[in-house]
């Protein structure tokens, strides 16, 4: 890539931002930007659904889960029970939250559906700035505001940041969220981040460090049991077919920084996929595994919150509750390794090298 800059006669030859409209299918109308970082990663963001990110691409593999639906039109008027699924199309990242993750309840608070509206909330763009390699700037980004609202209710916003760098395999994700309201807000956030095939694979390492419980107890879990290899990607399971599938919840470890990492390693193909993140702004890790014929997926989730409703974490005191005002700012970075020595790195750093 020496002296390239003299070779290229339009940015977009080696990477950028692309906006565009989806024209059929289910998502009809849906805003995207395709991002390309000039570096092997290429990626779709869903501006009319929450800025969240749908494909996601490293040279000839695909890192993301994709569902029987895939993109969605946006459904401002939220969700109840489980609807939420009817519009689940998957995706590298699926944002949950912002007043509720986890399953749908009601009580004397109101009534919420499964991980709430979010997802289906359209952004309007603030700034989109390209990269510009003959005034030395290699830097892009996608900047845009969510609002989460309801008159006389709870009034929250949430702006987002996605940038990257030509030449460098990483999104990079930043996140404010902002209580415009005058009461206080309820507020739990879950990154529900969704790994597929060709990058899940039997054999690849799902990577994590941390104390674990499992969602379904220790009476019932078949993957999530100690001595079991459920670091371990799996074939097929036909008992996952249907709704079959479990989650762990861990309440993740950090390094000395107060830096959390988790991942998706495959051998094979001499990649893996790293996220990192703040345990102060997200100490909790969810592992969902759900390898169901067809539906083959590892989901990686930081979170405020494991999925455990706004009910529990109200009873418990974990609830957040965001006064009039108030702010609180969330990053996560996404990282695509392919040399040896950084994946080893990633392995030991992300606990790959622990007993199960």
């Amino acid at each position: 890539m020496a002296n390239w800059i003299d070779k290229v006669s339009n940015p977009l030859q080696v990477g950028g931002i692309e906006t565009a409209v989806l024209d059929d299918g289910p998502g009809r109308g849906t805003r995207i930007a395709w991002i390309n970082t000039g570096a092997g990663l290429r990626y779709k963001v869903v501006i009319d659904r929450g800025l969240d990110i749908a494909d996601a691409f490293y040279n000839a593999y695909g890192l993301a889960w994709i569902s029987h639906l895939g993109v969605i039109a946006p459904r401002p008027g939220g969700y109840r029970g489980i609807e939420w699924l009817n519009a689940f199309g998957g995706g590298l990242l699926t944002t949950c939250g912002l007043d509720h993750v986890g399953g749908p309840e009601a009580d004397e608070y109101g009534e919420r559906g499964l991980h709430s509206q979010f997802s289906g909330l359209s952004a309007t763009i603030e700034s989109i700035v390209q990269p510009d390699p003959l005034a030395g700037r290699l830097d892009m980004h996608i900047t845009g505001t969510v609002k989460q609202s309801q008159p006389l209710g709870a009034q929250l916003v949430l702006k987002r940041t996605i940038s990257g760098k030509l030449g460098e395999p990483a999104i990079h994700i930043r996140d404010e969220v902002i209580n415009h309201g005058n009461t206080p807000a309820p507020h739990m956030l879950l990154y529900h981040m969704n790994l597929g095939w060709p990058l899940v694979d039997e054999g690849s390492d799902i990577c994590w460090k941390g104390r674990w419980t499992s969602r379904e107890g220790e009476d019932n879990a078949r993957i999530f049991r100690k001595g079991m290899p459920f670091r371990k990607g799996k074939p097929p399971l036909e008992e996952h077919a249907g709704s079959g599938e479990e989650a762990a919840f861990i309440d993740v470890e950090a390094d000395v920084e107060g830096k959390c990492l988790c991942g998706i390693h495959n051998p094979e193909l001499g990649i893996a996929l790293s996220i990192a993140f703040e345990k102060k702004q997200l100490p909790w890790l969810t592992n969902w595994q759900h390898w169901g014929p067809g539906e083959y997926v590892v989901g990686l989730e930081p979170g405020t919150h494991p999925p455990i409703g706004q009910s529990r974490a109200r009873s418990d005191g974990s609830l957040i509750l965001l006064q009039p005002k108030e702010r609180r700012s969330y990053g996560m970075t996404i990282r695509i390794l392919d040399r040896p020595e950084d994946i080893i790195a990633f392995l030991q750093a992300a606990g790959q090298t622990e007993s199960y």
